[in-house]
């Protein structure tokens, strides 16, 4: 079988399992299937273990699109702020440009958090960039940009610490191999995670960076995480509280299966707490001052 039909039967078979949450019966047999037609040049050459995981000191932790309560997400401030902060990892999200420049941008629409309107995809680099992504914040804002993923690179390089890159919706290899590109030319593959919700996305990098760190994102438990390392190569799972809360043995069924666990997106005492006693990898939260400093008093 085509190594193209391949991918195509493991996105397929992933997809259902990630949209039930769980892995059923029929969903395993039709990995095994898959797996099994698979020729050995397929087989997924990530790390087998996941180099972010927590410290003697505890989970690290992860400005959720920087210092999203000191400045506007996802915007140079708002990193500089989680940088300050302490936070070991800044997270953020990236798209495309209609010309193929990778933004800053968690929602698709470009109304809530600049002061244009329409999709991220359909406006130019230069469009975009000419927008002001901070007055909705705050007047003290006004006139923030959109950052480019190469200025976001640019940032963290000197700083020593690390970033969860999450790629937005579906992606291609030659999508892909834009953001990996840059990656690369700042000499940062191991200090990026990459991360996504959509399988065909994670099948993609798995083709182009075999070699990164990468992270699939679960709102619900699933039965057997294992099946997601077999396909895609993943070293870590990002998943929510409500998830554990929903599933109290979900976290220790990923350290079975030697992945490591984020939580996202925690910001009470409470939530840190139940965290650091389920011995997750990461937290990513909105205030990583706060909880820098809870972590430091704890």
């Amino acid at each position: 079988m085509a190594t193209a039909q391949i991918r195509a039967m493991r996105a397929q078979v992933l997809r259902s399992a990630a949209l039930r949450g769980v892995a059923s019966l029929v969903i395993v047999s039709s990995i095994g299937v898959a797996a099994a037609l698979a020729p050995a040049t397929t087989s997924v050459q990530a790390a087998s273990s996941f180099v972010f995981a927590a410290g003697d000191t505890g989970p690290f932790v992860a400005g959720h699109r920087g210092d999203s309560v000191r400045a506007p997400e996802n915007t140079i401030p708002a990193f500089e702020a989680a940088l300050a902060s302490g936070a070991a990892f800044l997270e953020t999200d990236v798209q495309l440009t209609s010309d193929g420049v990778p933004v800053l941008m968690h929602d698709w629409m470009l109304d809530r958090t600049t002061s244009g309107d329409g999709p991220v995809w359909a406006k130019t680099f230069a469009e975009i960039r000419a927008l002001d992504a901070g007055s909705w914040y705050s007047p003290d804002f006004a006139g923030v940009q959109v950052p480019s993923l190469d200025e976001f690179l640019g940032l963290l390089v000197p700083s020593g610490r690390s970033a969860m890159i999450e790629l937005k919706g579906a992606w291609n290899e030659e999508q892909v191999s834009l953001v990996v590109r840059q990656i690369l030319a700042h000499g940062l593959r191991d200090r990026v995670l990459l991360a996504s919700f959509d399988v065909e996305t994670l099948g993609a990098i798995d083709g182009v960076a075999p070699s990164f760190q990468r992270a699939i994102i679960l709102r619900k438990p699933m039965e057997d995480p294992r099946i997601l390392v077999d396909l895609l190569g993943i070293s870590a799972i990002v998943t929510s509280s409500a998830a554990v809360v929903e599933d109290a043995a979900w976290v220790e069924r990923i350290r079975s299966a030697s992945l490591g666990t984020l939580l996202y997106t925690l910001n009470e005492d409470s939530e840190w707490e139940q965290a650091v006693g389920l011995g997750v990898d990461g937290i990513i939260t909105d205030c990583p001052d706060d909880l820098s400093r809870w972590m430091q008093n704890r």
